[in-house]
């Protein structure tokens, strides 16, 4: 006589594991997911800088406000990024045939919003008049969109690209300034416009909460697990 499982007894074993998996799941996706947005933004911060080093090295200056006309600030850049597409400056006519992996230009240069992004907590969409001087996709997917007004530079970058979720300010979306004297802020750090008490919070409703969240993401070891 062997002995083995009943038919029921394999059954039963068989749920519980499906169970388990489907509790564990969504958490290691989410997990596996956050990881990544963590490494491509801490590569993109790093690509940034070494972009306005160069500048500096070539120009014998830094790159600032006073340095580059509006129009000036995106080739200024892509000079010294791997740029795989350009995106123009997103407010133009011919912007219907640069791609859907660039933002639709269905805004102008006032605070008119779009659907294209959320603020940190996915309440409401973000305006995008600190994104319309300028974009372009980088040769790993990540979409640099630039701001050169009211005397400042601002860098954003959405580090996993506009085709991809969850696009929202603060979890895949980034700010950065540059201030008058050339140094790229993260922005939430000291002397960035927006800080990163009011502008990362986990309730406020605000249009721009998620500007503040960069500062965070590079000082805060666990900033990415949270989200």
């Amino acid at each position: 006589m062997k002995n083995g499982f009943t038919m029921a007894e394999v059954l039963i074993t068989l749920g519980i594991i499906g169970i388990v998996a489907a509790m564990t799941l969504p958490s290691l996706i989410n997990s596996k997911k956050n990881k990544e947005l963590e490494a491509s933004f801490k590569k993109n911060y790093s690509v940034i800088q070494q972009a306005l080093d160069m500048y500096q090295a070539q120009n014998g200056e830094r790159l600032s406000h006073g340095s580059v006309s509006r129009h000036e600030l995106k080739p200024a850049l892509m000079k010294y990024m791997k740029v795989l597409r350009d995106c123009y400056w997103g407010a133009e006519s011919n912007a219907d045939n640069i791609g859907k992996a660039c933002i639709p230009a269905n805004y102008d240069d006032s605070d008119s919003v779009s659907d294209a992004y959320k603020n940190f907590t996915g309440t409401t969409t973000i305006p995008l008049a600190f994104f319309d001087d300028g974009q372009f996709i980088l040769n790993d997917g990540s979409l640099i969109l630039l701001e050169n007004s009211s005397g400042n530079l601002y860098i954003s970058v959405d580090v996993n690209g506009y085709l991809k979720n969850p696009n929202r300010l603060g979890q895949d979306l980034f700010m950065f300034q540059i201030d008058n004297k050339g140094r790229l802020l993260p922005m939430g750090a000291e002397g960035s416009q927006y800080d990163s008490e009011t502008y990362c919070s986990a309730t406020s409703t605000n249009s721009l909460n998620g500007a503040g969240c960069t500062i965070k993401a590079i000082n805060e070891k666990d900033y990415f697990s949270k989200l």
